[in-house]
């Protein structure tokens, strides 16, 4: 990070906080439940464990269940489900067989107009892969129904890079090495324009976060400034780049054959080291990977790396609130979750929690102060 990032103590242990995304990692536990015999099944060639589970279809969960089957049904007929991957309120990953393969079924069970647009925006992105294949590995569509918020893709072999949001430890280096060089070549590729769009509002974000009292005053008005000569440089040079928006770990499989990227709900074009500001906020116990991070995004100079600090505010923020409503909202839910149907990534509680804001918390001062020193050197 600019200025004072090679002077920062390490921060107590962030905890265990499962991946949000991801649709190919595998539950804690294997989900409850029966379609057919429940035996073991084995994609043809090498690929990812064979797959085994049982589908509870009975119940208002096996009800959603039988819906969501019947809408992959709809445009993957072949389709055989045999394991819940995961399941929350808002979708529902399933994998099973489509002929000799596996593939992945994400379906939308909160038709929301917020979710139903992330999900629309997921399946174009996949369509867009079709015809113009980025730098870097991503799953094969087989079929999606933008309508109905359906998606079917191959299930790569592989394994996340990291299984929780915040691992708990860092991954090796050679898996952050891998991590970070896929991110990389995909921030360098340029689609062809009108591809894709650019899902982040900076000036709305920032001043939302402001109204909610998460940025001072003094932070508004310095990432107003750092944005203001953002875009004086962009007049000069493309400032635009194009991102993942969730370039979390638990979001790249690593595999012999190269990383694979998965869960791109966000991609779009943002400001440069958006991608990057993810990887430093979640890579709390991993210090030399921060500074490797750090200074890739100030390499491209000043207007650069003003972008990577604005971008990391902003991520830092989001985590922060995230975690901090998620604690509201334990407090007021005290009923067990039905077997089966916790959402990977449900808050942590307790000790863990009060660590994992604290480092984020610390992190947020250090970005703070950083964007002072750039805003300093105008």
């Amino acid at each position: 990070m600019y200025a004072a990032s090679s002077s920062v103590s390490a921060p107590p242990r962030p905890l265990h906080r499962p991946a949000g995304g991801g649709p190919y990692l595998a539950p804690a536990r294997p989900a409850a439940p029966v379609l057919g015999t429940g035996r073991p099944l084995r994609a043809a060639g090498p690929g990812p464990q064979p797959l085994s589970g049982r589908i509870d279809l009975s119940g208002p969960q096996g009800a959603q269940l039988r819906t969501a089957i019947a809408a992959v049904h709809r445009i993957c007929p072949e389709f055989s489900p045999v394991q819940v991957l995961r399941r929350s309120g808002r979708s529902v990953l399933l994998v099973g067989t489509t002929g000799r393969s596996t593939a992945v079924a994400k379906c939308l069970l909160d038709h929301s107009p917020a979710w139903a647009e992330r999900s629309r925006h997921e399946i174009a992105a996949y369509r867009s892969f079709v015809r113009h294949r980025p730098p870097v590995r991503v799953p094969r569509l087989i079929a999606a129904d933008p309508d109905h918020g359906t998606l079917v893709i191959e299930r790569m072999p592989g394994r996340a890079a990291a299984l929780q949001r915040h691992p708990v430890h860092a991954p090796q280096r050679a898996d952050i090495r891998a991590a970070l060089g896929a991110i990389c070549r995909l921030n360098g590729w340029r689609p062809p324009a009108g591809t894709f769009d650019a899902p982040l509002d900076y000036a709305a974000r920032i001043s939302r976060f402001h109204e909610l009292g998460m940025l001072t005053d003094r932070d508004l008005g310095d990432l107003q400034k750092l944005l203001h000569g953002i875009a004086q440089a962009a007049g000069r040079q493309g400032m635009g780049q194009f991102c993942h928006g969730d370039a979390l770990l638990s979001n790249i499989l690593l595999s012999p054959a190269g990383p694979v990227l998965v869960d791109w709900e966000h991609a779009g074009w943002y400001l440069p080291g958006y991608d990057l500001a993810t990887l430093w906020a979640v890579l709390g116990d991993a210090p030399l990977a921060r500074r490797h991070i750090s200074q890739i995004a100030q390499s491209a100079g000043p207007a650069s790396r003003d972008a990577f600090l604005v971008n990391l505010m902003l991520v830092l923020t989001r985590e922060i609130r995230h975690y901090e409503t998620a604690v509201q909202r334990s407090l007021h839910d005290t009923a067990p979750a039905a077997p089966g149907t916790a959402h990977p990534g449900a808050a942590p509680t307790g000790e863990e929690q009060r660590l994992l804001l604290r480092r984020l918390h610390d992190d947020c001062q250090l970005a703070r102060r950083a964007v002072r020193a750039a805003v300093g050197t105008r």
